[in-house]
């Protein structure tokens, strides 16, 4: 069976140096809001209640290196207990980073997954005739297609042409018109952290990974942190019909954060998403592997772009949001029969990382085999005002 990580290979590579929280479920108190540092892991609700009050701070990253709190553990401690099937559950284990922010993501925001989209459309979801919908797709757009900024007067001439060959598609609407895909990935408090399960629906039977950049944005629109995120998408429901999205993208266990919120700082900020590697492997327990890399630089909309658009007079969040950004994974490798291109096995463990963020593990279940989600708004509410940090 493949291993779970420890903390070298959870951390960013330069370790504690960045301003890194997270959560941590301690029993008898319930979700503590920590600080990784080098001494280990210090649970900082005492002055945070909930990481959602701190990224609303003025200078998040400042107050977090400069707020006290006991120790709760070391990271290879509560990596080696999270997992849900060897967990003690007298000792404390690791959540997702974020907790009242509302859980978004952009689609379509890489050229690559943005055909890979129009493909399961054309072929309403049946993965046996990708391999000829998606040569034949690319003989009628073109690679100069990647170039195109959503939004200009050349994709506008570009989608009269494809209108005029019936070729038009709602997935290129998003992907190269003015307007992005914003949609609501996971309720909030549903996210799962790194070294636990990430569901998958037992009906799909095409399903991927999408490793990708998330941004943390405040009330006020500002984006003050990054994580990294694993935008669990079932290819066959959506292809069926993009309405069927909220079945495709949200259910049990499906969007996964982690492993921590790096707050933005001198030395780490916006500049280093949009030149974000992020790499993908997959390691199957029957010996399969999958190597990718997606490079934030291949984007077709900037970060800040997507924020604002997710965020501003006509939308307001005022416990702040996490916008996972897109990927360019394109998952057409034939894993089993050939022309059907990827799916996930049962127990497939997923790693996505990148050197700033560190790296985000996931081992691959059936949603309704994952940890159900039971612990809710009002319990967090009533956890925080038992041990008063309301």
């Amino acid at each position: 069976m493949n291993q779970w990580p420890d903390a070298a290979a959870t951390l960013p590579e330069d370790g504690t140096e960045g301003a890194l929280v997270g959560r941590v479920w301690r029993p008898g108190l319930g979700p503590s809001v920590v600080a990784v540092r080098d001494s280990g892991v210090h649970d900082v609700t005492a002055h945070f209640a909930t990481v959602r009050d701190l990224c609303e701070t003025p200078e998040p990253a400042r107050k977090l290196r400069a707020a006290d709190g006991e120790r709760v553990a070391g990271l290879d401690e509560l990596l080696a207990n999270t997992p849900p099937d060897t967990r003690d559950p007298e000792l404390p284990w690791l959540l997702a980073p974020v907790d009242l922010q509302a859980v978004k993501a952009a689609g379509v925001t890489f050229v690559v997954s943005m055909l890979e989209r129009v493909i399961e459309e054309r072929v309403r979801g049946d993965a046996s005739g990708a391999s000829e919908a998606r040569e034949r797709i690319r003989g009628l757009i073109g690679d100069d297609i990647a170039s195109l900024r959503p939004g200009s007067e050349e994709a506008a001439a570009l989608k009269e042409i494809l209108v005029a060959q019936g070729v038009w598609s709602q997935y290129l609407e998003v992907g190269i018109g003015p307007d992005a895909e914003i949609f609501t990935k996971a309720p909030v408090l549903a996210a799962v952290g790194s070294a636990t399960d990430a569901g998958v629906h037992s009906a799909s039977r095409w399903n991927n990974p999408e490793p990708e950049v998330v941004i943390v944005v405040s009330s006020a629109g500002e984006v003050v942190g990054a994580t990294l995120g694993n935008d669990v998408n079932l290819r066959d429901v959506e292809g069926r019909s993009a309405l069927l999205l909220p079945q495709a993208k949200d259910n049990n266990a499906s969007a996964a954060l982690g492993p921590f919120v790096r707050l933005f700082e001198p030395g780490f900020g916006i500049e280093d998403v949009r030149k974000a590697a992020v790499t993908l492997t997959v390691e199957g327990d029957d010996g399969y592997r999958l190597d990718a890399v997606s490079s934030m630089s291949a984007i077709s909309r900037d970060p800040l772009d997507l924020a604002a658009q997710l965020t501003g007079p006509h939308h307001r969040y005022p416990d702040g949001a996490v916008l996972y950004l897109g990927t360019m994974f394109a998952p057409v490798e034939d894993r089993d029969t050939p022309g059907q291109g990827f799916t996930h096995h049962d127990g497939d463990l997923v790693t996505i990382a990148t050197p700033r963020l560190g790296a985000l593990v996931n081992r691959i279940r059936a949603s309704e085999a994952c940890e159900p989600w039971t612990f809710g708004l009002a319990d967090l509410m009533r956890s925080l005002s038992a041990r008063g940090a309301l």
